[in-house]
């Protein structure tokens, strides 16, 4: 079968699986159940719909599956209480209790560990990051004299050894896309999953350990109802943690 035969044959399957959601709620099923069971069944790893571009699988590994959630929402919007839906896709906030074990279930394990992919390297990278500005913001308070980089310059060097812009090239290179000076919500997303792997391959294992640590930290301070979603899932190690 063609590439093409596929696509068209996914796309078809996808279209389905949004009129059988939108009937299983209307019907009575708990929304969020079918919800979970339809992201499970999921075909498309990225798609267009309109103007807008869904891209689910973050450097084909990490699955961003709130932002499925978010395109789902939108098909049965008019079938589900906004109270339940809007804490769901703003905060994370289940509107379910589901311990890890079922919420497993629902989503199917290979999207599962894809989606612990994404907390690791998406989700708590972006929060070490902040845990590493608020380290350098504290000592230039206190310092007499100021350093020449900035916050998020200086954290980028400390972090991962090299001024953003140098690794932002690199990332590019290596996905053979054109350098440029503005970066997409989803090119955002696939850098910080690159810079996830990137720092595994050049961290010492404890370092990574602690840094997780606190990086969870950031993210009860910041975001407590997320925070305490995921801190069964992150008992869990990703898949991905293979590098050389």
């Amino acid at each position: 079968m063609s590439a093409k035969a596929v696509a068209r044959e996914e796309s078809t399957e996808a279209e389905e699986l949004l009129t059988n959601l939108c009937q299983e709620i209307a019907d009575g099923k708990p929304w969020f159940i079918a919800l979970l069971q339809a992201i499970a069944r999921w075909p498309l790893p990225e798609e267009t719909v309109g103007e807008r571009h869904y891209c689910y699988l973050v450097g084909g590994e990490a699955f961003d599956w709130l932002l499925l959630a978010e395109r789902l929402c939108e098909v049965v919007d008019d079938l589900i209480p906004r109270e339940e839906h809007e804490p769901l896709l703003f905060f994370g906030q289940l509107p379910l209790e589901l311990n890890e074990e079922e919420f497993r279930r629902l989503m199917g394990h290979a999207k599962y560990r894809a989606h612990l992919n994404y907390l690791y390297g998406v989700t708590l990278e972006e929060m070490l990051q902040l845990v590493i500005e608020d380290d350098v913001y504290k000592e230039q308070r206190s310092r007499v004299w100021k350093n020449h980089l900035s916050v998020d310059e200086e954290g980028f060097r400390r972090l991962y050894g090299h001024p953003r812009q140098d690794l932002l090239c690199q990332f590019r290179r290596e996905q053979g896309a054109a350098d440029d000076t503005t970066i997409s919500l989803t090119e955002a997303k696939e850098f910080t999953y690159w810079l996830f792997k990137y720092r595994l391959r050049y961290c010492d294992p404890a370092r990574v350990a602690s840094d997780t640590r606190r990086a969870l930290s950031m993210l009860r301070r910041l975001e407590p109802c997320r925070a305490r979603c995921l801190s069964n899932a992150l008992k869990e190690p990703p898949s991905v943690i293979e590098v050389p």
